[in-house]
Protein backbone atom coordinates (compact mmCIF):
# COMPACT_ATOMS: atom_id res chain seq x y z
CA UNK A 1 0.00 0.00 0.00
CA UNK A 2 1.44 3.73 -1.03
CA UNK A 3 1.81 6.53 1.39
CA UNK A 4 -1.00 7.98 -0.72
CA UNK A 5 -3.50 5.58 -0.46
CA UNK A 6 -3.03 4.82 2.99
CA UNK A 7 -3.50 8.64 3.77
CA UNK A 8 -6.82 8.25 1.55
CA UNK A 9 -7.89 5.25 3.60
CA UNK A 10 -7.61 7.38 6.65
CA UNK A 11 -8.90 10.20 5.59
CA UNK A 12 -12.24 8.05 4.72
CA UNK A 13 -12.20 6.44 7.56
CA UNK A 14 -12.36 9.76 9.82
CA UNK A 15 -15.27 10.70 7.71
CA UNK A 16 -17.04 7.23 8.08
CA UNK A 17 -17.15 8.03 11.81
CA UNK A 18 -17.76 11.31 11.83
CA UNK A 19 -21.30 10.92 9.86
CA UNK A 20 -22.89 9.65 12.85
CA UNK A 21 -21.91 13.38 15.06
CA UNK A 22 -22.74 15.33 12.22
CA UNK A 23 -26.65 13.94 12.70
CA UNK A 24 -25.92 14.28 16.18
CA UNK A 25 -25.43 18.07 16.12
CA UNK A 26 -27.92 19.28 14.15
CA UNK A 27 -29.74 17.31 16.98
CA UNK A 28 -28.86 19.32 19.43
CA UNK A 29 -30.96 21.88 21.63
CA UNK A 30 -29.72 25.40 22.31
CA UNK A 31 -30.99 28.48 23.82
CA UNK A 32 -29.56 31.61 25.74
CA UNK A 33 -30.55 33.51 28.47
CA UNK A 34 -30.28 37.33 29.74
CA UNK A 35 -28.59 36.61 32.89
CA UNK A 36 -28.82 40.67 33.85
CA UNK A 37 -32.24 40.84 33.03
CA UNK A 38 -32.78 38.00 35.67
CA UNK A 39 -29.97 40.03 38.21
CA UNK A 40 -32.74 42.72 37.33
CA UNK A 41 -36.62 41.26 37.60
CA UNK A 42 -36.26 38.21 39.67
CA UNK A 43 -38.13 38.65 42.73
CA UNK A 44 -35.25 37.26 44.60
CA UNK A 45 -33.03 40.21 43.69
CA UNK A 46 -35.81 42.72 44.31
CA UNK A 47 -35.93 41.47 47.68
CA UNK A 48 -31.74 41.05 48.34
CA UNK A 49 -31.84 45.04 47.15
CA UNK A 50 -35.08 46.08 49.71
CA UNK A 51 -32.97 43.69 52.24
CA UNK A 52 -30.01 45.85 52.04
CA UNK A 53 -31.66 49.04 51.94
CA UNK A 54 -33.68 47.83 54.94
CA UNK A 55 -29.95 47.38 57.07
CA UNK A 56 -28.16 50.38 55.37
CA UNK A 57 -31.31 53.06 56.06
CA UNK A 58 -29.91 53.52 59.79
CA UNK A 59 -26.37 54.48 58.77
CA UNK A 60 -27.99 56.77 55.97
CA UNK A 61 -30.43 58.40 57.86
CA UNK A 62 -27.22 59.32 60.43
CA UNK A 63 -25.40 60.55 57.40
CA UNK A 64 -28.18 62.66 56.20
CA UNK A 65 -28.50 64.18 60.17
CA UNK A 66 -24.73 65.26 60.04
CA UNK A 67 -24.91 66.80 56.98
CA UNK A 68 -28.30 69.07 58.15
CA UNK A 69 -26.06 69.43 61.37
CA UNK A 70 -22.94 70.37 59.46
CA UNK A 71 -25.27 72.62 57.55
CA UNK A 72 -26.56 74.63 60.32
CA UNK A 73 -23.31 74.91 61.89
CA UNK A 74 -21.42 76.35 58.61
CA UNK A 75 -24.49 79.12 58.24
CA UNK A 76 -24.40 80.12 62.07
CA UNK A 77 -20.70 80.80 61.08
CA UNK A 78 -21.28 82.74 58.22
CA UNK A 79 -23.92 84.63 59.91
CA UNK A 80 -21.98 85.27 63.35
CA UNK A 81 -18.42 85.11 62.35
CA UNK A 82 -18.17 88.76 62.16
CA UNK A 83 -19.40 89.23 65.58
CA UNK A 84 -17.27 86.37 67.19
CA UNK A 85 -13.78 86.84 68.97
CA UNK A 86 -11.35 85.66 67.24
CA UNK A 87 -10.44 82.53 69.43
CA UNK A 88 -14.25 81.78 69.33
CA UNK A 89 -14.24 82.03 65.52
CA UNK A 90 -11.22 79.96 64.90
CA UNK A 91 -12.87 77.49 67.52
CA UNK A 92 -16.03 77.54 65.21
CA UNK A 93 -13.89 77.09 62.59
CA UNK A 94 -11.94 74.28 63.76
CA UNK A 95 -14.90 72.49 64.93
CA UNK A 96 -17.03 72.76 61.64
CA UNK A 97 -13.44 71.20 60.02
CA UNK A 98 -13.24 68.39 62.39
CA UNK A 99 -17.10 67.53 61.81
CA UNK A 100 -16.56 68.06 57.47
CA UNK A 101 -13.86 65.19 58.01
CA UNK A 102 -16.12 63.45 60.62
CA UNK A 103 -18.99 63.43 57.82
CA UNK A 104 -16.31 62.87 54.86
CA UNK A 105 -14.88 59.35 56.63
CA UNK A 106 -18.58 58.44 57.49
CA UNK A 107 -19.62 58.39 54.11
CA UNK A 108 -16.75 56.70 52.59
CA UNK A 109 -17.47 53.71 55.25
CA UNK A 110 -21.11 53.92 54.47
CA UNK A 111 -20.43 53.38 50.60
CA UNK A 112 -17.41 51.19 50.74
CA UNK A 113 -19.32 48.98 53.77
CA UNK A 114 -22.49 49.13 50.81
CA UNK A 115 -20.63 48.03 48.11
CA UNK A 116 -19.07 45.02 49.86
CA UNK A 117 -22.71 43.67 50.98
CA UNK A 118 -23.91 44.50 47.50
CA UNK A 119 -21.20 42.31 45.94
CA UNK A 120 -21.61 39.89 48.40
CA UNK A 121 -25.38 39.83 47.20
CA UNK A 122 -25.19 39.89 43.98
CA UNK A 123 -22.43 36.43 43.99
CA UNK A 124 -25.13 34.37 46.04
CA UNK A 125 -27.75 35.62 43.98
CA UNK A 126 -25.48 34.81 40.70
CA UNK A 127 -25.42 31.26 41.92
CA UNK A 128 -28.82 30.99 43.10
CA UNK A 129 -29.72 32.04 39.16
CA UNK A 130 -27.33 29.27 37.66
CA UNK A 131 -28.71 26.99 39.87
CA UNK A 132 -32.08 27.88 38.81
CA UNK A 133 -31.03 28.25 34.78
CA UNK A 134 -29.46 24.32 35.46
CA UNK A 135 -32.40 22.88 37.07
CA UNK A 136 -34.42 24.40 33.95
CA UNK A 137 -32.15 23.54 31.05
CA UNK A 138 -32.32 19.88 32.93
CA UNK A 139 -36.02 19.75 33.14
CA UNK A 140 -36.48 20.44 29.04
CA UNK A 141 -33.72 19.05 27.95
CA UNK A 142 -31.29 21.89 26.80
CA UNK A 143 -28.25 20.37 25.25
CA UNK A 144 -26.88 23.94 25.56
CA UNK A 145 -27.64 27.08 27.42
CA UNK A 146 -25.33 30.57 26.41
CA UNK A 147 -25.69 33.73 28.77
CA UNK A 148 -23.02 36.39 28.04
CA UNK A 149 -21.46 37.15 24.69
CA UNK A 150 -24.11 36.65 22.55
CA UNK A 151 -24.14 38.81 19.62
CA UNK A 152 -27.50 37.59 17.90
CA UNK A 153 -29.82 35.62 18.87
CA UNK A 154 -33.16 34.53 17.11
CA UNK A 155 -36.17 35.31 19.90
CA UNK A 156 -37.46 31.16 20.21
CA UNK A 157 -34.12 30.30 21.52
CA UNK A 158 -34.53 32.96 24.69
CA UNK A 159 -35.60 30.88 27.76
CA UNK A 160 -35.27 34.24 30.01
CA UNK A 161 -38.94 34.43 30.41
CA UNK A 162 -39.06 30.55 31.33
CA UNK A 163 -36.57 31.27 33.94
CA UNK A 164 -38.03 34.33 34.76
CA UNK A 165 -41.06 32.37 35.51
CA UNK A 166 -39.61 29.73 37.41
CA UNK A 167 -37.77 32.22 39.97
CA UNK A 168 -40.80 33.45 40.39
CA UNK A 169 -42.99 30.16 41.41
CA UNK A 170 -39.84 29.38 43.68
CA UNK A 171 -39.91 33.10 45.31
CA UNK A 172 -43.88 32.18 45.93
CA UNK A 173 -43.08 29.20 47.58
CA UNK A 174 -40.81 28.37 50.68
CA UNK A 175 -38.84 25.30 49.63
CA UNK A 176 -35.23 26.52 47.91
CA UNK A 177 -33.84 25.63 44.91
CA UNK A 178 -31.79 22.28 45.38
CA UNK A 179 -28.35 22.51 43.78
CA UNK A 180 -27.13 21.42 40.44
CA UNK A 181 -24.80 18.14 40.57
CA UNK A 182 -21.75 18.72 39.94
CA UNK A 183 -20.32 17.76 36.17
Amino acid sequence: MTRSSFVSCIVLAALALSAPFAGAQAQAKIAVVNIPKLLEESPQAKTAMQALQDEFAPRQREIVAAQNDLKAKEEKLQRDGAVLAENERRAAEKELRDSQRELARKQNEYVEDLNIRRNEEISKLQRSLLQEVQAYARSANYDLVVGDGVLYVNESLDITPQVLSALQSRAKSPTPAKPAPKP
